[in-house]
């Protein structure tokens, strides 16, 4: 069996080799049919193309499908990177969204410090609101203002809406604000249009409630509240907010200032009103007598001294 193996490998063997070399020539014979510059092969070329491509189609589509998987996968790629560049580009408009918004909010903020209506007299430093205290025990915020601003202590503050608070300490470049909600603050006010002096005290909340009110029955929830200028804390007329009525039936004050967003504070420059430090003297009015001749009142003591002597 090893003899009949061995016979037909030297059979086959010639046969692959004869194969081979024909196959060779043939690809030669192409080559230089494919080659050769000369009218009659060019015609010969033609008539061997017309004749034999249309029926090799079949031969030529994993080609074509080859071809046509690349330009698409090309064609993904290129898409891909134009949906990185507007993911990228839709990130920058989000985020110039953001700042247009916040300049948005800024602009509101800055037109409603130029609306409200203050005494003429007085004038005022706008300042930003760089931090704030942060605990529950202590409401108060820092302005960007200071002493080279021209910021004296106990100054008030306001938004575009109302009373904030008053200036308690002062720095060279910026100074703190005590709010209206700290429990420190006793602000003197008047409720309109009753004419009711109160207190609001601050208790860390952002409803203060009234105190020291002589008559609550001529006030009603809704009636306006401003501070009063008495004691010299705040200027008169500034408005502070409206009251309310809590639950327990306790008198507060809604607030008119926005607490929730506090970027700019307007601080009123108020000198206040000229004080009398010298203590004044009662004189008693001087008696004239009716008869000139008439001695003085002291008169007869010193006669009488006189007669003695």
């Amino acid at each position: 069996m090893a003899k009949d193996r061995a016979q037909s490998e030297d059979f086959t063997a010639p046969l692959k080799r004869l194969l081979l070399g024909v196959v060779l020539l043939c690809l030669f014979a192409i080559f230089m049919v494919w080659r050769i510059d000369s009218p009659r092969v060019e015609r010969f070329r033609l008539a061997v193309i017309d004749r034999v491509v249309p029926n090799f189609d079949w031969a030529m589509v994993p080609v074509t499908g080859t071809i046509n998987l690349v330009r698409d996968f090309q064609s993904y790629q290129r898409i891909y990177q134009q949906n990185q560049e507007l993911r990228r580009e839709l990130q920058q408009m989000k985020s110039w969204k953001e700042a247009a918004l916040q300049l948005e909010q800024e602009n509101a903020r800055l037109l409603d410090l130029n609306s409200v209506r203050l005494d003429p007299r007085l004038t005022h430093v706008t300042g930003v609101v760089v931090a704030d205290s942060g605990s529950p025990f202590r409401q108060s915020v820092l302005l960007n203002v200071g002493r080279r601003d021209g910021v004296l202590d106990g100054w008030a503050t306001m938004d575009g809406l109302g009373l904030v608070g008053r200036i308690s300490g002062v720095g060279e470049r910026a100074s703190r604000v005590i709010l209206l909600t700290d429990t420190t603050s006793r602000i003197p006010a008047v409720i309109q249009p009753s004419g009711q002096n109160v207190i609001v005290v601050g208790d860390n909340t952002r409803s203060p409630p009234v105190d020291f009110l002589e008559n609550p029955d001529l006030v009603r929830p809704g009636d306006r509240v401003v501070s009063s200028g008495d004691g010299g804390v705040f200027p008169a007329g500034l408005v502070i907010g409206q009251v309310a009525k809590d639950p327990g039936g306790r008198l507060r004050v809604r607030l008119s200032a926005d607490y929730e967003r506090l970027e700019f504070l307007r601080v009123l420059r108020n000198y206040g009103a000229e004080r009398i430090e010298d203590t004044g003297r009662l004189i008693r009015p001087e008696v004239l007598p009716s008869n000139p001749e008439t001695p003085a009142p002291d008169a007869p003591e010193q006669t009488s001294e006189a007669s003695d002597g």
